[in-house]
């Protein structure tokens, strides 16, 4: 019987939310959580036996010291097969699973699986080098994630030749599998032209990238009178992170208060945001934030007012959808406060 070891977070391992997060990597015999799906989908030739759990702020904040303590874990239990997730769409969780599973893949040389939603930022740092299977957004697509992960991670185990990606159900990785049609490729073309032509459905063989396109507002008539907002995704918030926003794939965003403050220093204000260097953004926040030369403008009068709210995140590795739903929530605060026009900026 073929062996397996499963690596989960915190959540599906049923420790706790985010305020486990912080949990180390721990061993646990035998199948946890969504374990129970697979050892089910295996049936009597493979079984897990062992699964890793780590929480997902752990292991992004102590990657080196995580990605060693799970590969000499994984190296002791000398499996067949490494499964990591399904991730879904939690950004931390889905780096952490591409990241531990090309580890495992690389250094000890055992075929691996994970998978989670197309838009995890996971997805596209690890698709090309993995077998990274396309999920739905939620844990509720789990009996689906698992339907097409369980036959695949056979395949791999046994080192059977893998299918396309329309067939096995990973994520297109750039690697081009041969096969014959039973029409020739400028027949189908036409078809799909004039299917295209006559407004009928039709499935195109080569899918373009969807990007969102958002029409600009008209611009603002009088910006000597407009209340304007700063909101940003370069993570500047106050000394101390009080909302704990992550360092990556942020969960969250925070809303603070700088009426009367003319000025953001080292002593005050900090950045969260991981994945670049932080020394000039912390000696200065005003150089991610620029509340001095807005305050500058007030005097001025080149604008109106500076609104006395700042909303901020990290955009290092955040999910499109989180994302969204951050941006969803305080527009409508914005608007509701009379602000006239938002300036974001990044790091």
């Amino acid at each position: 019987m073929l062996k397996v070891v499963h690596y989960i977070n915190q959540f599906f391992a049923n420790v706790g939310g985010e305020e486990m997060a912080h949990i180390p990597a721990e061993l646990r015999e035998g199948n946890v959580g969504p374990g129970l799906a697979f050892q089910q989908a295996f049936g009597d030739e493979a079984q897990i036996v062992a699964t890793i759990v780590c929480g997902d702020s752990y292991f992004n904040e102590n990657m080196e010291e995580a990605q060693k303590t799970i590969i000499n874990m994984v190296k002791e239990l000398q499996p067949d097969l490494f499964i990591a997730g399904p991730a879904f769409n939690a950004g931390r969780y889905g780096v952490a699973c591409g990241t531990i599973a090309k580890a495992v893949k690389d250094q000890l040389n055992i075929p691996v699986l994970t998978g989670m939603y197309k838009e995890n930022p996971g997805a596209d740092m690890f698709k090309t080098s993995l077998y990274v299977v396309s999920t739905k957004n939620s844990a509720a697509g789990m009996r689906d994630a698992v339907k097409k992960m369980a036959p695949l991670a056979l395949k791999l185990a046994k080192g059977e030749k893998i299918g396309a990606s329309s067939e096995e159900g990973y994520m297109p990785n750039g690697i081009r599998k041969n096969f014959f049609d039973t029409e020739r490729g400028s027949k189908r073309a036409v078809k799909m032209l004039l299917n295209k032509l006559a407004d009928k459905e039709f499935e195109t063989e080569f899918p373009m990238p969807d990007f969102d396109r958002v029409a600009p507002n008209p611009a603002v008539k009088d910006i000597t009178k407009a209340k304007i907002a700063l909101v940003t995704s370069g993570g500047i918030v106050p000394k101390g992170n009080p909302d704990h926003i992550e360092s990556s794939s942020a969960s969250k965003y925070g809303k603070y208060d700088i009426d009367g403050v003319m000025d953001l220093t080292e002593a005050t204000y900090e950045t969260a945001h991981g994945g670049y260097d932080p020394v000039y953004a912390n000696l200065d926040p005003d150089r991610v934030l620029p509340v001095d030369i807005l305050r500058e403008f007030e005097k001025q009068g080149k604008i109106g007012s500076l609104h006395r709210y700042f909303y901020t995140t990290v955009g290092n590795g955040t999910a499109v959808k989180s994302a969204k739903a951050f941006a969803a929530k305080f527009a409508q605060e914005l608007k509701a406060d009379g602000v006239d026009a938002v300036i974001l900026t990044s790091t």
